[in-house]
This record gives structure tokens, C-alpha cells and sequence, in this order.
């Protein structure tokens, strides 16, 4: 029981790890003994973000930049982690974009690029990586798949992101989709769907043009708790799911929210 929550040892990707919410996973991962891998596009802020957290919360901290939005170059990213590793425990698919527009002006390549990173990169690069997670799962303590979804997945957004929550939406239900194949072959798969955190996505959302150190209280005051999501609220969450405490919990959708899908 002491080792309830343990993930020490265990080796994790992070995709999306170089800001926001990946970001904040991956540091507590970090902090909690696991060896991970964090992957971004742009590869000068991925390898930035991997010193930082090394810095910060010790531990072994890898970038592989990469865009996972392509079959191909998530076919590349797998032989490369293949090279690297004989297993994989953890996955967090958690890369994900959105874009805004008005109804009549939404474009079809700001359809397009959502869906291909924050579903199609998803289901591929889980199927690519399958192979490492089958050599990790046992009955005992199976592989991990944690696939980051979003509160506008479960609600009406309140931006004018049209194809960001149906996304969201499709990964929920892909999550119990891949739960409902690879359950017995010891690969548990499960969802969170967070709510406001102090990310560059909520930032460019509400006025701040991105940038993540402005007063969040504002949008705080709108949320029952209070106050926006911090690292530990994200990062306990995933610790959970990736630990013993976890393993009996499969195809869920877990809101991180504050509370603020379902308050009136």
C-alpha cells in the first residue's frame, strides 16, 4: 500500500510535453521518478522545456521532437523510440490544436489540422507504439494509455472553436474504443478531459494573447473551485492513472474541471 501511487522506474511519453498541460504532466512524472520523453513540433522549445524540467524536478527528461500529426512521421518517431527503448509503460497523447473562427468563415484547413493532431495522431500514434506497450503490460501492472481530451468535449465550447470540441469529443469515445481491444492484452486506456488551466491555448482564448504569467483570476472566478487547474491538479490525475492505484480503472472519461461541466 505504500507504493500505491508509484511510478518510479517507469518510462513515459509525453506527447504535447513542451507547454501547458503536457508540460505540467510531465514534471510530475518527473518528480515522481519516472524516466520521460516529451515531444513538441518545434524542436527548440522542446529541447528548452526538457533541460528546465531536468533543472527543476530532476530525473531523466528526453526530447524527440516530432510532428504527429502525419502517418509517416509517427511511423519515424516509433522506430526512433523503438531504438531507444524496449518498452514503454506510460503514453499521454496529449498534442492537441485548435482554431478559431466565425461560423461562415470557419475554413476547411482549420477543420482539417484539429482533427488530423488531436484524433488521427492519436489513434496512429497509439497504434505504432502498441508494440512497446504490449512488451510493458502484464496482468499485474498493465501498459498505460492516458489520452488528454477536454471539458469541450463534454459541453458546448464557449469560443467560436468548431471542430476543437467534436474532436475532443471523438478522442473520448476513441479512448473507450482502444479500452474495449486492449484491455486483455494488458493495455489499459483512459481519458481526461481538463478544464481551465493556465495554458497558451485558454490565454490566446481569453485576451492574453498566449502568454501564460497574466492574472488568471478573472477566469477563476467563473469556475466553482475558484481558480484555474494547477500542475498538481493534472499531474495527480495522470500519477493516478499510471500507478497501481489506477489499474482497475479502464475507459473512463475523468473531468478536471474544477467542477465546472456540470455546475449550473
Amino acid at each position: 500500500m505504500q507504493d500505491l501511487f508509484s511510478i518510479k522506474g517507469k518510462v513515459a511519453l509525453v506527447t504535447g510535453g513542451s507547454r501547458g498541460i503536457g508540460e505540467m504532466i510531465a514534471a510530475g512524472f518527473l518528480a515522481h521518478g519516472a524516466k520521460v520523453y516529451i515531444s513538441s513540433r518545434k524542436a527548440d522549445v522542446c529541447d528548452a522545456t526538457a533541460k528546465r524540467l531536468m533543472a527543476q524536478f530532476g530525473g531523466e527528461c528526453i526530447s524527440m521532437p516530432a510532428n504527429l500529426a502525419e502517418v509517416d512521421s509517427i511511423q519515424a518517431f516509433a522506430n526512433d523510440l523503438a531504438s531507444r527503448e524496449s518498452q514503454l509503460d506510460i503514453l499521454v497523447n496529449n498534442a492537441g490544436v485548435s482554431w478559431g473562427a466565425s461560423l461562415d468563415d470557419f475554413p476547411e484547413v482549420g477543420w482539417d489540422k484539429v482533427m488530423d493532431t488531436n484524433v488521427k495522431g492519436v489513434f496512429f500514434l497509439t497504434q505504432k507504439l502498441l508494440p512497446l506497450l504490449r512488451t510493458s503490460g502484464n496482468a499485474e501492472d498493465p501498459a498505460r494509455v492516458i489520452n488528454i481530451g477536454s471539458v469541450d468535449g463534454l459541453k458546448t465550447p464557449a469560443f467560436e472553436t468548431f471542430s476543437y470540441g467534436p474532436s475532443k469529443a471523438a478522442v473520448h469515445h476513441l479512448t473507450r474504443v482502444l479500452a474495449a481491444h486492449l484491455t486483455k492484452e494488458h493495455i489499459i486506456c483512459n481519458a481526461i478531459a481538463p478544464g481551465p488551466f493556465p495554458t497558451w491555448m485558454l490565454s490566446t482564448g481569453v485576451g492574453g494573447g498566449g502568454d501564460t504569467d497574466i492574472d488568471w483570476s478573472s477566469v477563476g472566478r467563473s469556475n466553482p473551485r475558484g481558480r484555474v487547474g494547477t500542475m498538481e491538479d493534472i499531474a495527480g490525475l495522470a500519477i493516478f492513472l499510471s500507478s497501481r492505484a489506477g489499474a482497475y480503472t479502464v475507459g473512463e472519461v475523468i473531468t478536471c474541471d474544477g467542477g465546472a461541466t456540470y455546475a449550473r
